[in-house]
């Protein structure tokens, strides 16, 4: 096996955000892209709803910006959004013309047009779907114009350890030189070398018991940029979906929130709708408002779940829209053209991360950060539904062209230092990270959930302080493995949800504490930024490292 390997780039992460840049960049560089196991088990792959984007003439730019900032409470960068938004259009039409099969429908005039439907938070039809599975449709269709590139190299099964830096080594001027890779199939180490590393690994929702997201979301990018002295902002704001399959076999299975936006009702265990006592947008409320309402509902009642009900709706126009979700919910045994199915919340999307410009540059040199695992500014409080794949479209679509103009100026690195395994040795006390991993988990979601205090997150903050240092000496002692990597990955971002939390004074958005039960008004919001000991000085950052 080679120790080294050489690339131009280095994308960590293969969903819509790492595939789409490197498709962009594989005119110009070698481009090699790591996936933790099969390229299509990320998040990209499990997104139902869909794309936003203005394509309606009914709507408009500046409507998509202002339904943005409402869903974002106040926390949005407006120049993020209207950066973002600005660039929706094109975004979609790369996409189809990479041929991705959006659904189509005919217009009045007869000619052929994306059929847009309506989410909670926008205010006009504005999200391009694949029927109720464009992430697997955008998913697949750019895995296959991947692995026909000829300047891209996918690497399954391939699981990031740590950024390498020029710091690290004892060199003079900071940049990112390349990563440590764990190959999960044979169990060693190599090291990646590359003029540009990109981080594309998602987000971080398997810190809580219950999630949405598949089993690689750890928040793998998050830590490692904090372990390499980047700034991370606002990860207090994790989003619950509101709609989860509540079944024991259903791992993950997420209802999309298409279903309530085609007119689905949500109904306590009687029978009765409950979401008029919360918002006058009922159903279509922001995902905070839906969530924090299910989770009230099911703590008064003392229920293992609530319902969403579309059967109200002709069973050919159901099994039409949400062909994937009805086939899915018949495997457990519900019919959703005949009757309510269960629904529970769970965390579903990172709103924060690490901090990046509009280039998706962070503030080592040489690293770039995109889609979920980056704090850009566009989501604010509260991501807004199907803003996340346009996020991570636009944004790799920018540091594509970022990249590509200053390649010529950045040299290939040196040889690197290869994984030092010569003080390990293998564990017999696996059971120890597996342990670690469950209790974690439970003590997010029971203290860091939906609805916090300082009591609990103080307690959680004391539990993952001990469970940081016991891990780092796990680490240093015994052999790395995947499960391990991803544990230490977890604590760190956890540790850095609490931080964030602990630091809000205020209820906002997708942070809803007792302590603070309302937003503080006497100030302007501010974003909560936090600072690594090893940050970067600001001379040695260039000048577009700024927010």
């Amino acid at each position: 096996m080679n120790d080294q390997v050489s690339t131009d780039v280095l994308i960590i992460g293969c969903g819509a955000a790492g595939l789409s840049l490197a498709l962009r960049l594989s005119e110009f560089a070698s481009v090699a892209v790591l996936a933790k196991g099969p390229v299509s088990e990320g998040s990209t792959y499990y997104a139902q709803g869909g794309v936003s984007a203005v394509l309606d003439k009914a709507d408009s730019i500046e409507s998509h910006i202002h339904d943005t900032l409402v869903a974002g409470a106040g926390l949005c960068d407006p120049e993020a959004v209207r950066f973002t938004v600005e660039h929706g259009r094109e975004s979609i039409e790369w996409l189809s013309a990479q041929g991705v099969p959006f659904t189509k429908q005919t217009a009045a005039d007869g000619s052929e047009e994306f059929h847009l439907t309506r989410e909670g938070g926008h205010s006009h039809r504005r999200v391009v779907h694949a029927d109720d599975a464009t992430g697997r449709a955008i998913q697949l269709t750019l895995e296959e114009h991947a692995r026909a590139a000829p300047n891209i190299h996918v690497y399954e099964h391939a699981v990031a350890v740590d950024l390498i830096t020029a710091r690290k080594l004892g060199l003079q001027r900071n940049r990112c030189l390349g990563a440590y890779v764990l190959n999960r199939q044979t169990g060693r180490v190599q090291v990646f070398r590359a003029r540009f590393v990109i981080l594309a690994s998602g987000g971080a929702s398997r810190v809580y018991l219950y999630s949405s997201n598949p089993d690689g979301s750890t928040g793998d990018g998050i830590a490692m940029a904090w372990r390499a002295g980047c700034r991370i902002a606002n990860m207090e704001f994790m989003q619950f979906h509101p709609t989860c399959l509540f079944h024991p076999e259903a791992k993950s299975f997420l209802i999309t929130e298409a279903v309530r936006g085609e007119g689905g009702h949500l109904l306590l265990p009687d029978g009765t709708r409950f979401m008029h006592n919360f918002d006058p947008r009922l159903e279509l409320a922001p995902r905070d408002i839906v969530a924090r309402a299910i989770d009230h509902e099911m703590k008064r009642l003392g229920a293992q779940c609530l319902y969403l009900d579309i059967s109200h709706k002709p069973a050919d126009f159901v099994r039409a829209h949400f062909p994937n979700v009805h086939a899915k919910c018949l495997e457990y045994g519900f019919d959703m053209t005949q009757e309510p199915l269960p629904i529970v919340p769970a965390a579903h999307y990172t709103c924060g991360g690490v901090m990046t410009d509009f280039m998706g540059r962070t503030d080592l040199e040489g690293l770039y950060a995109i889609g979920e695992c980056a704090f850009t500014g566009l989501h604010g409080a509260n991501r807004m539904a199907s803003n996340s794949l346009l996020e991570c479209l636009v944004f790799a679509t920018a540091a594509g062209k970022d990249i590509a103009g200053h390649l010529r100026d950045v040299p290939p690195p040196p040889a690197l230092p290869s994984w030092d395994e010569s003080r390990v040795t293998d564990s017999d006390e696996e059971v120890v990270v597996t342990h670690n991993w469950q209790e974690l988990r439970r003590f997010m979601w029971d203290y860091v959930g939906i609805v916090r205090t300082d009591k609990r997150l103080q307690r959680a903050r004391n539990r993952v302080e001990l469970l940081l240092r016991e891990i780092d000496e796990y680490y240093g002692n015994f052999r790395i493995s995947a499960d391990l990597i991803e544990l230490r990955n977890l604590a760190q971002v956890a540790e850095l949800i609490i931080r964030c939390a602990l630091a809000r004074k205020e209820s906002r958005g997708l942070h809803y504490t007792l302590d603070f039960p309302h937003a503080d008004e006497a100030r302007p919001p501010r974003d909560t930024v936090l600072v690594p000991s090893n940050f970067a000085q600001a001379a040695e950052r260039p000048a577009w490292h700024q927010h």
